[in-house]
């Protein structure tokens, strides 16, 4: 695969991801809703699973969670920008690892069960270990330190609260899926201005905010 265009994707997915966490997560966050779990549950396997249908290269989603992690970074709406930073980083490395040998050429992945089935370890699995993730390494970069007993205190309210991301990636996965049969092919003379145009535009909107907040 070209380099060159696979470089531009990783930008350009990471990008929108790291500006719907912005945005959309802000807004959902101002509304008493789980932001989190409904974030990771639509929009990060959203993106992590369409890039990885679309372009079928594994570590592509690594550089979209420290791209999105580092727009994150610059997020003038929420607090703890740290910590979701380190969430959505660790999200895409879980994802890699439980996508490592998943097909889309596979016969299983074509069975509905199956679909939602992964759908719900996948959504249960980067949520709760980018929680736990973002516990740990948190404070050891605040400089507070970090303790096991303080993660075990918690494990049981951050395992109950897969629940959410899992339902909704179970019943989102067949949905992506599905949209496999769709023949998406952008030509590269309109492929890198459209690419490097909504990574642009989601960097500016995202940084003009922070510095003017």
């Amino acid at each position: 695969m070209n380099k060159v265009r696979l470089i531009a994707a990783v930008l350009v997915f990471g990008s929108l991801w790291g500006f719907s966490e912005v945005l959309i997560g802000t807004s959902i966050s101002d509304l008493g809703l789980p932001s989190g779990a409904i974030m990771t549950g639509f929009f990060a396997l959203t993106f992590l699973v369409l890039s990885r249908m679309i372009f079928r290269q594994p570590g592509m989603q690594a550089g979209m969670g420290l791209v999105a992690g580092s727009l994150r970074m610059f997020n003038p709406f929420m607090g703890c920008h740290l910590c979701s930073a380190i969430a959505i980083a660790a999200e895409a490395m879980i994802f890699e690892i439980i996508w490592h040998k998943v097909s889309f050429d596979s016969d299983y992945i074509k069975k509905p069960f199956m679909q939602a089935s992964i759908g719900v370890i996948t959504g249960f699995s980067i949520y709760v270990g980018g929680y736990i993730v973002t516990q740990i390494l948190t404070p050891i970069a605040g400089g507070a330190g970090f303790y096991v007993e303080n993660l075990i205190v918690f494990m049981p309210r951050i395992l109950a609260s897969g629940l959410l991301p899992s339902i909704i990636a179970g019943i989102l996965l067949p949905i992506i899926v599905v949209s496999k049969k769709l023949d998406i092919s952008i030509k590269d003379r309109l492929y890198y201005p459209l690419t490097l145009g909504i990574t642009i535009l989601c960097w500016v909107l995202v940084l003009g905010n922070f510095f003017l907040a």
